[in-house]
């Protein structure tokens, strides 16, 4: 591990692991070499680290099908591109999600269980088993007394010559039959020449099929020497819960027959619980063992890792994980329980350094809306979820020369070159990098362990276990653990097997959780060594460890250990300025400007984030501040055109602007006088948003509930010389190396979005028609319609000169 002097000396500028990368959507596939060469180099530009290629539907006219030698040469193109640029080369082993394609019949599609159940009466029945769909296979077929809903119990149904032979019997009766039928779910967002059945995540025989036929190629052509890893997206195979090989391994797992009470699935009865978790439990190992295992051992042969968002359906396990070698997830809410701490925990446990977030998946839509602001605020989201390696979502290839705005992903933020505000992308891009290199150094302490109830998720009969088992732990458990400024770990049935029990103080297991004995005796042990067991959600506050300072409302902390001490990360999620104290001095890394200072409170404004280490010496003594004056005189250019503006100055306000998206330069003059102390630009604190001012937003989107002095973003320049950018609070900028005494030249230039321009956008909507027409409805074009609203671009405060003493 790394020592405190290790990482500060190299805080400032880190190694190039830990840069944001982003998602590369290849729509058609349409894509030139020449841009592919263009982008590529905004990226290294920007200060990004990679891109990880993902093949989705036409936005024109393909020019290279999925899976042709043009394609794939393309593909071989762009990873040589990027490694020579200093890159990371990522790709995903599929066009859309989840895998699968036109090489999957239904002998190795995703199926379902199937269930025809209807009452009878007294008599026999002979019926004809008929297939109705192609690749239906009857599986059996049981028959009980009483009404429907009401047997007790079931007895087979015999089956010779493809008949169904139903005994006479007694009055009402129920028959249940149960078929395998191929899901008909198809891969999403297909690019052209990759449609065709998701396959069968049970099957080795699929697993492999789709290597030969897509893995394999696309591998080779990007050679595997410049990968960084395969990939594969989140699992959304819905409703299969089926595949043919189920009741030998589920005999050969569980040690008893699934057929005789395959029923049980459907009916309740004294043992059906029992039932339904030992078969959720043989999906999830047959989702590790010829899935997540065969994609691992093959991409290994090659020496290269294997990505995952190992989360959805089928039933992955937290513990499912340890089956890759990169751990990822997705989605924000550092006090509650989202996907990526499924991934964090999982890592943590198993010893993976690194731990990577499909960042910005749907932040404040739509497509352009984005700010810096918010992709900073949902950073630090995933920063406090146990996240370090951010995979931004995404950036859209895009000719250059196509009309209007260009392509775009049908959801979630296209950060790329085209936004206006990009000229502050590299500062926004190099803190996020600072902190993501940060957050990968030393090990996580997070003292408290949360139980994930499986069994109870397994018995509701539930494909997606994530999903259910964050219903089942209460919400409560995670917010008191976070807002008492301590962290924590999921932990599953399969992770104890690493985990000791006499190094776990404090774990929460709800009352009324199915344990299985083997978990009941390691939770015996740690009682037995020391440890508390939480059973009443209620009573956790009073029994959680102290915290390594006092908490603040809105304030999250990661807690890292090195070898010689500890690190705090801390953001402020909320709206309100926040300030910490310390028993102790601490000192306090900014990872937007690199000051560092020592003190015993630190101030964080909505959205900033610091990292805090301990420190010996004395504190930095607070500056005085007065206000030297509010600035007047102000000009604006747009382009060529210079006139004088009022400020504040709003651009929507004005017909001609509200459409535009770009760029518009402020001056002034200032006269300064001669001083020895800080002269800092002061935008003002901004005006906090209502929440609900956005309503057609998804809950999942995120975005800063802060309406900023600027819209969006700023370069501050003083005599020509670049003081800095500002996108977030608290909008200040020291202008002191730049300033001297008499009459200096301010210029703020803003930039906006481009939703200004996206809202007027026909020749987008033309596009989507044109695509739709010619190879289906694949997609859906998310809030477009409210690209314009509620936007404010300008200098939309009165910039104030301080002076710091």
């Amino acid at each position: 591990m790394a020592t405190v002097d290790d990482v500060r000396r190299q805080f400032r500028n880190p190694p190039p692991e830990g840069r944001p990368m982003m998602r590369w959507w290849w729509f058609g596939p349409s894509v030139q070499r020449d841009e592919i060469d263009r982008e590529l180099n905004a990226m290294a530009a920007a200060g990004l680290g990679g891109a990880e290629v993902a093949f989705v539907y036409p936005m024109g006219p393909v020019t290279a099908p999925f899976g042709s030698p043009e394609f794939l040469d393309l593909v071989g193109h762009a990873a040589r591109t990027a490694h020579r640029l200093g890159l990371r080369f990522d790709v995903t082993l599929g066009s859309g999600w989840s895998y699968g394609g036109p090489h999957i019949g239904t002998e190795l599609a995703a199926r379902h269980l199937e269930w025809d159940r209807r009452e009878i009466g007294a008599g026999a029945y002979d019926v004809p088993i008929v297939t109705a769909w192609p690749g239906d296979e009857f599986i059996a077929a049981y028959v009980g007394d009483g009404s429907t809903g009401a047997p007790s119990a079931y007895d087979e149904v015999p089956v010779r010559d493809g008949v169904l032979h139903v005994p006479a019997g007694g009055q009402p009766r129920e028959v249940l039959i149960a078929t395998s039928r191929v899901t008909g779910q198809n891969v999403k967002r297909a690019a052209a020449g990759a449609e065709g059945h998701t396959l069968d995540h049970y099957s080795a025989d699929a697993a492999h099929e789709h290597i030969r036929v897509v893995a394999e190629p696309l591998l080779t052509a990007a050679t595997p020497e410049l990968l960084g890893s395969v990939f594969c997206d989140s699992l959304e195979v819905y409703q299969g819960n089926w595949t043919p090989a189920i009741l030998s391994e589920f005999a050969a797992r569980r040690g008893y027959d699934l057929r005789s009470r395959l029923y049980e699935l459907l009916v309740d009865t004294d043992g059906s619980r029992q039932v339904r978790i030992d078969f959720g439990r043989t999906l999830s190992e047959l989702y590790e063992d010829n899935f997540l295992k065969v994609f691992r051992e093959w991409a290994a042969g090659y020496g290269v890792p294997f990505r995952i968002q190992s989360y959805g359906e089928p039933p992955a396990t937290m513990s499912s994980y340890r089956h890759a070698d990169l751990f990822e997830g997705e989605g924000w809410g550092w006090t509650r329980v989202p996907e990526t701490r499924w991934a964090s925990s999982a890592a943590s446990l198993y010893g993976r350094s690194v731990v990577s977030a499909e960042a910005w998946t749907w932040v404040h839509s739509p497509s352009f809306r984005a700010t810096p602001l918010d992709l900073q605020g949902e950073a630090h989201e995933h920063f406090l979820s146990g996240v370090n390696q951010l995979i931004g979502h995404g950036w859209p290839y895009s000719p250059t020369d196509g009309p209007g705005l260009g392509w775009v992903f049908y959801a979630s933020g296209a950060l790329d070159d085209r936004n206006p505000w990009w000229p502050t992308a590299r500062a926004l891009f190099r803190s996020l990098h600072r902190l993501s290199w940060l957050l990968q150094q030393g090990t996580p302490v997070r003292p408290v362990k949360v139980y994930v109830p499986a069994s109870d998720a397994y018995a509701t009969g539930a494909l997606n276990l994530y999903r259910a088992v964050r219903q089942l732990i209460p919400s409560a458990v995670p917010r008191t653990i976070r807002e008492a400024g301590l962290d924590f770990d999921l932990i599953d049935d399969d992770a104890l097997a690493v985990l000791d029990p006499a190094e776990v103080p404090l774990v929460v297991v709800p009352a009324g959780t199915t344990t299985p004995p083997s978990t009941r005796a390691w939770l015996d042990a740690v009682t037995a060594a020391g440890g508390v067991v939480v059973t009443d959600p209620a009573t956790l506050a009073d029994q959680l460890p102290p915290a390594p300072f006092a908490p603040v409302p809105d304030v999250g902390v990661v807690h890292r250990r090195l070898d010689d001490g500890d690190f705090y990360f801390v953001a402020n999620t909320g709206i309100e300025v926040r300030t910490l104290t310390f028993d102790q001095p601490m000192e306090r890394w900014n990872p937007l400007t690199n000051e560092t200072i020592i003190t015993q409170t630190t101030t964080l404004h909505p959205c900033q984030s610091a990292v805090l280490v301990g420190a010996e010496g004395e504190c930095s003594s607070s500056p005085s501040t007065q206000l030297l004056a509010a600035i007047q005189g102000w000009s604006v250019a747009f382009d060529n055109e210079i006139r004088p503006v009022t400020i504040p100055h709003r651009w929507e306000d004005d017909p001609a602007l509200a459409t535009y998206s770009g760029s518009a330069t402020y001056r002034t003059e200032l006269d300064l006088p001669a001083t020895t102390d800080h002269l800092i630009l002061d935008l003002g604190p901004g005006e906090r948003v209502a929440p609900d001012s956005e309503s057609y937003l998804p809950p999942n989107s995120y975005r800063a509930l802060i309406t900023p002095p600027v819209g969006v973003a700023a370069d501050i320049w003083l005599n020509d010389i670049h003081c800095g950018s500002l996108w977030a609070p608290p909008y200040q900028v020291d202008l002191t190396s730049a300033a001297h005494a008499g009459v200096n030249e301010l210029r703020i230039v803003v930039h906006n979005t481009a939703a200004n321009a996206l809202s007027a956008d026909q020749h987008l909507l033309d596009t989507v028609a044109e695509v739709t027409a010619q190879y289906g409805r694949r997609f859906d074009l998310q809030h477009v319609e409210h690209a314009g609203d509620y936007v404010s671009s300008g200098l939309l405060a009165v910039p104030r000169i301080l002076r710091q003493a």
